[in-house]
This record gives structure tokens, sequence and C-alpha cells, in this order.
């Protein structure tokens, strides 16, 4: 198996999203920055383990966990960043050349291939009965510590849709949704905004949110969490329900309608957040990774923010939400030590730290602390009634997402209506796949 691994890392096939999904870029390049909780005047007496942290934004925080650890259990956590320079796939290739592997690191759901028979299976663990997103796989066992959620959906400007006497909640129909736009776009001037929606196409630099994140709603919305219908119908040689795509169509003709031409086909990432953040959108086709960006931006006034589902077809009520990646532990490493770290994390002094000073959101039910996102409360609410579905485009053939974003920029171009949409977008898959 090790064999098989180090062939990956070599060939650079596995290589780690560890950025937020905001990204504009598909890899992350990055650099070990190592400090440890060696400075601490608790003293270490159990065991010792090491975490590759692929968020180097949270560093710190991750810091003032290990610091927390130690203090409470008498055990060390040594953080290791990656952030800067040095891509991330480099740097695992370097501590597995140097049998320097860390005990906890970050994959994504569709890399567990890759770690085949070299992650341990934490079935049974106390944790997993306080959440629904570990990541299971069917031959190596529970495999992956969810450490935050992230959703996705249409992100809404609650005070715009308030104005408008429109309620989100009753957006789960496709006549629903066409009844609510048309009215927002008969008060654009009354509302002050732009467009009714803030999307864009544009396949270059925002194809990672058209080819993978709105794409994923085709194979998800509506669907319960452990629900892989129409991921399996396409890793079974690129099929797609021919119906479902052409509902989804459907809908996305409306987005690409009643959108601002101006962002829809040359527009920017930065541009579509922006523009959200000044209350021109009332939707935006982007997740909660959004949230500083919007809350930063000296045009943002305040206003309440949720998500409404992509209910292209009747009854859709759900969003997607769940971890964007995962803690995994190493089976050669110290597995009883990284179990009860873990274990530790999902309690309160953890959750604490990474809720209220590193602002993720907790996937564990029993956390009694709320996220410093204002996008968290329409989350929480979707957690509470189970109506998420899975994040289940992460486990597509790697790089479709460059060939289905064309596809997307083609039909805002106006190139396609929903019938040929769909039928390229058929065309295109089945290709890809046979390739």
């Amino acid at each position: 198996m090790k064999k098989k691994l180090m062939s990956v890392l070599l060939s650079g096939a596995m290589v780690l999203s560890l950025a937020a999904c905001g990204s504009t870029s598909a890899d992350t390049t990055t650099t070990s920055d190592t400090t440890t909780t060696s400075d601490t005047t608790a003293e270490a007496t159990g065991s010792s383990i090491r975490l590759l942290n692929g968020k180097p934004e949270i560093n710190d925080q991750m810091q003032a966990l290990a610091a927390k650890y130690l203090e409470e259990t008498g055990n060390t956590l040594i953080v290791e960043t990656i952030g800067g320079d040095t891509n991330a796939s480099d740097e695992l290739k370097k501590m597995y050349q140097a049998d320097n592997m860390p005990d906890i690191f970050v994959i994504e759901a569709n890399q567990a291939s890759n770690w085949e028979g070299m992650l341990a299976d934490l079935a049974g663990e106390e944790w997993t009965n306080k959440t629904g997103f570990e990541l299971v796989d069917s031959e190596m066992g529970t495999i992956g510590f969810p450490y935050t959620v992230e959703a996705t959906a249409l992100g809404y400007n609650a005070d715009l849709l308030a104005k408008a006497d429109i309620d989100p909640s009753t957006l789960t129909s496709p006549a629903a949704w066409t009844a609510a736009v048309e009215k927002l776009d008969s008060m654009k001037d009354e509302l002050g905004i732009t467009a009714v929606f803030g999307w864009c196409a544009e396949p270059a630099n925002l194809g990672w949110s058209s080819g993978t994140h709105v794409f994923a709603q085709y194979l998800d919305a509506g669907l319960k969490q452990d629900d892989t219908t129409y991921i399996d119908l396409l890793n079974d040689g690129g099929q797609i329900d021919e119906k479902r795509m052409h509902d989804f169509a459907e809908f996305v003709g409306m987005m690409n309608q009643y959108s601002d031409p101006d962002l829809l086909v040359d527009g920017t990432y930065d541009n579509q957040v922006a523009g959200f953040a000044a209350g021109k959108y009332a939707f935006v086709t982007q997740g909660n990774w959004i949230n500083g960006t919007v809350t930063s931006s000296a045009d943002y006034s305040g206003f309440n923010m949720g998500f409404a589902p992509y209910a292209f077809e009747d009854g859709i009520d759900t969003i997607i939400a769940g971890p964007p990646s995962y803690w995994t532990v190493y089976s050669d490493g110290n597995v009883d030590g990284a179990k009860t770290f873990l274990q530790w994390v999902s309690d309160d002094s953890a959750q604490d730290i990474l809720v209220n000073q590193a602002g993720l959101i907790s996937p564990f039910n029993d956390c009694k602390y709320d996220a410093a996102d204002p996008f968290y409360a329409s989350i929480k609410g979707y957690m509470d009634a189970g109506k998420t579905s899975g994040w289940h485009t992460m486990l597509k053939k790697d790089g479709l997402q460059n060939e289905t974003c064309q596809v997307f920029a083609d039909y805002a171009q106006g190139k396609f209506d929903a019938d040929s949409f769909t039928s390229t977008m058929a065309q295109v898959i089945k290709s890809y796949y046979a390739n």
C-alpha cells in the first residue's frame, strides 16, 4: 500500500485543496510553518501527536487549541500549518519520504482512495454519535473526522426579500421561484438592485464555481445527506438523468435571464461578492465562505443573510452542507493518541475555540456555540431540520469541472436553450469519462 501511495504522490495526482472553497485557484501553494506547544507552562506528561493543519488562516486558533489540550489533558498536540510557497502535495511527499508523516492530516472525500490501507478506522468512537457528517468509506470504514461545516445554495439578502414581501422558506418549487424572481425584477428601482441574481458563468477564473458548486445542485439538491443516486450514475461511465438535468437547465436559464449582464459572462468572483455586499443582487451563487468578504466590505449595510434551495423540481427544500475536508488518522502513527484528541475536539473546550475564536461552524449537534457567520442561523435551521444534502460533487472524476463550466458559459452567452444545454452536458460528461 505504501508503494501505491508513493506513486500517487510522486505523480502529483494527489493535490490537497486546503484553501477555502472561495479560492479562485484549483491548487494551493503552501509551505510548512511548524509551531508547537512546548512553550506552554503546563507540563506534558501524556501522549504526543502531530496534526497537519490545512487552514493557515486559523493557525493562531489551532495553537490556542493545542495549548488548551495540554492544559486539560497533559497531552501534547504539535500543530504544523501549511501556508506560503510550497505545494501541499509536495509537503506530504517530503513527509512520506522522510518517514515523517503526521498522525492527523487533511484529505477531501475524493482523495480517500489514494490512502487505501493507510487510514485508521474511527468507527465506534463516541463523537460519531454526535454528528452525521463523518466520512465513511465502504471498504475502509469511518475514516474522516469533520471539523467544520460549509454550505452552498442560493445566498440571499434577507432585508431585500422582506421589503418585497417574499418568504424564502416558500421557495421550494420552480413556480414559487418564478413568481418571486418576476416580482423582484419588477421592483428593481424600488429596491435599488441591479439584478435579481449575482450569477457569473465566466469559465476561466470562476469555472470552479459553476463547474463544481452550481453543478453540485444537479447532483444533490433535494436529496438526503447520504443519497448518492446521481453521483453514482455520473461515476458509472458519465451517465446523467436527462429529465433531472433538463429541469436543472430550466432553472439555470432563469438565473441567466435575471442576472446582471455585466457580471454573467465577463465578471469575476470579486465583482460578484462585492455586488452582493453592496446590495446590488437579491441572490448570489456562492456559499458561506463569502461571509467575511461581505461583512468587511465598506459597502455592506449590515443586512441579514440566508440560503434558499435550488428548487428546480417541486419539493426541493435542502441546501448542500457538510465538511469541505476531513481530519484523518495515519494508521502507522499514534492512532490511540489521535483518537483521544479527536474525541476531545468534539467536546466543549475545543468547540469553544473552533467556533468562537476560529469562526468555524460546528458539525456536532451538542455544540452550544453559535458561529460568527451571518449565514449561520439559516444553515443551522437546515441542519436541525435534517434538510441538508451532501457534497457529492467532490466525488466526481477529477477535472470534470473544467469541461462542464464551459457548457454553463455557452448557455449564459445564449448559445443554448434548455434542450441543447442538456444534450451538450450529456455529451461532454460522457466523453470526459470515456477518456
